[in-house]
């Protein structure tokens, strides 16, 4: 065994040439991303460069190049394959980025914004790919903005003094008032109010009173905190503006001493009418009072049941996650998809792939091997709703390298790819380190016998991609709660090995219509709550009853190819 393993001298010799013509983006050199530390400071319908370079000194030519705002999908600008990308690209950013291509053969590259706009404000991260290796870095952008010069009116007397208003308009960020004399003494106590209109600019109007009648000038100045720049209006308050002492003030004192005097008398008498309204008026408030406490009371009782109602949702749930693994309920769900008829796309498939007059069989096309690429056939037909299900042979299960699911339509099939959710595949097979379902990081899976027939369930309302052992109806893993959007194909792909995949002839129900997910039966009623051993989630197939499937065994040669 160890001799049929051992690479042969000409081997070696045709490895080392293929290593030698491989292209530069094979290259597995790591690098770091590196970004400007400080805050780029971005002028309102001004233009702004981000800026990044790589660590060591790289040729980033022929990198794929992704500027993008908090997620990798908002993205800002894409350059790639030595161009820039549109179809992934904000609608806000069409036609307003632009790529600095002077230096990228100097491992420096920057995208340039213009006319900037108050959204714009914010975190970036610049994101450098090449081959499989890829870094990033984070950069601050801080949009301003200078507005309108600041006006000031005297709005007319206040108290013992002048009420001066000043206003500005079309400033970003919110800026800082100051009001200040003649002499440069700073007034503090005045009241200020902001707002922002469509364009998230914002308007000020700042007042105060002025009661020092020597004053004279008074100066409102309006700064801009990331800019440090202000602009500053002054007025000048003619003294007769002020309120001027009366003569007569002497004479009113005693005038309203005497009329207090009366307003005594009289108020003695309406006292005892106030307290009779006064204790009307609790009365009001205690019976408002019991209506609000009983209200609360209602809503208590209310979410207690929802409460409740939720915990008998999660109940299902775990019921119906523990019985997915259990034995039979394969062959039980057949009766509840729609049988899938999958045909195989040869346009998906690469010229190292041989695929069946039938299009259900899909072998290599000769003894060639490429070992530097990951290839792979989708179903003719795309999937968009309803409940499907279809089986795929695998011969020489346990002896090759393949995967097999669903993909979305618009997932990245060119060259080497990451087989995972995030990029659009729900997959599982065998690696080099055993069954493996393909999650960001590969979770292995413990498996009773070798799945050479496995069945593939897809409920795409509900998000659930699962898979069957169809050999001995053991549940293999399951992906649920799955978010899809547009088309999903059926997934095949081989690596190396003496492999190939055949897609079973769904007979029975090929007709039928796919059955909405209400329309299935209550497993709440079929399942006991004293099945405490069943749980939720995926990985070994659970077999409560002990009762073999009846389900076909694996005879890869009785199925059409």
């Amino acid at each position: 065994m160890e001799n049929c393993c051992r690479p042969s001298l000409p081997f070696h010799l045709i490895s080392l040439l293929l290593l030698i013509q491989l292209p530069s983006w094979a290259s597995t050199e790591e690098f770091l991303v590196l970004g400007p530390s400080d805050p780029l400071v971005a002028v309102l319908d001004g233009d702004v460069t981000l800026p990044c370079s790589v660590s060591p000194i790289t040729n980033v030519e022929n990198m794929e190049l992704r500027w993008f705002r908090t997620k990798f999908s908002e993205a800002v600008f894409i350059y790639q394959n030595q161009r820039e990308q549109n179809e992934e690209q904000m609608a806000e950013y069409a036609g307003r980025t632009s790529l600095v291509r002077d230096f990228l053969t100097q491992g420096k590259a920057a995208v340039k914004i213009h006319k900037v706009r108050v959204s714009d404000n914010g975190t970036y991260t610049c994101f450098f790919k090449k081959g499989a290796f890829y870094e990033e870095a984070k950069l601050e952008v801080k949009v301003a903005g200078m507005g309108s010069a600041p006006e000031v009116h005297i709005q007319g007397p206040e108290e013992d003094g002048v009420r001066v208003v000043c206003t500005a308009s079309g400033w970003f960020p919110k800026p800082q008032v100051q009001w200040r004399g003649l002499s440069g003494r700073k007034f503090l106590t005045f009241s200020e109010a902001y707002r922002q209109d469509v364009k998230e600019l914002f308007s000020v109007e700042a007042t105060l009173v002025v009661r020092d009648s020597s004053v004279g000038n008074v100066t409102c100045s309006i700064l801009n905190p990331i800019l440090g720049q202000e602009k500053a209006m002054a007025i000048f308050i003619p003294e007769p503006f002020f309120p001027q002492a009366s003569p007569e003030k002497p004479a009113f004192i005693v005038s309203l001493t005497l009329l207090g005097l009366l307003l005594f008398g009289a108020g003695y008498f309406l006292k005892r009418e106030h307290s009779t309204k006064v204790r009307v008026h609790q009365e009001q408030v205690d019976l408002q009072r019991a209506k609000e406490e009983d209200q609360q009371t209602k809503e208590k009782e209310q979410k207690a049941i929802g409460e409740l109602q939720a915990q008998r949702g999660q109940r299902k749930r775990m019921y119906l996650g523990a019985w997915k693994k259990a034995q039979l309920y394969a062959d039980w769900r057949k009766e509840m998809f729609q049988a899938w008829s999958v045909i195989l796309d040869p346009d998906s498939a690469y010229s190292d792939r041989a695929i069946s007059p039938e299009k259900t069989r899909l072998t290599w096309k000769d003894n060639y091997r490429n070992p530097y690429g990951l290839f792979s056939v989708l179903g003719l037909e795309g999937i968009t709703s309803g409940l499907c299900h279809w089986e795929v042979v695998i011969e020489n299960v346990n002896s090759s390298l393949w995967t097999l699911g669903v993909c979305r339509e618009d997932a990245e099939r060119q060259g080497w790819y990451r087989e995972c959710p995030e990029k659009g595949f729900w997959l599982v097979g065998r690696f080099e380190d055993g069954y493996c379902a393909c999650m960001e990081s590969r979770t292995p899976l413990s498996l009773r016998q070798d799945p050479c027939r496995v069945g593939v369930f897809l409920d795409y309302s509900e998000g659930d991609v699962s898979f069957y052992n169809m050999t001995d109806g053991s549940h293999i893993f399951s992906f649920s709660g799955v978010s899809f959007c547009g088309t999903l194909f059926p997934y095949f792909s081989f690596r190396s090995g003496d492999v190939s995949v055949s897609i079973c002839s769904m007979v029975s129900g090929s007709e039928r219509l796919p059955v909405p997910v209400d329309n299935s039966p209550s497993l709440e009623e079929t399942l006991s709550p004293s099945e405490e051993g069943f749980s939720s989630g995926s990985g070994v197939a659970v077999d409560p009853s002990g009762v073999e499937s009846p389900l076909l065994p694996c005879h890869p040669e009785a199925v059409s190819s």
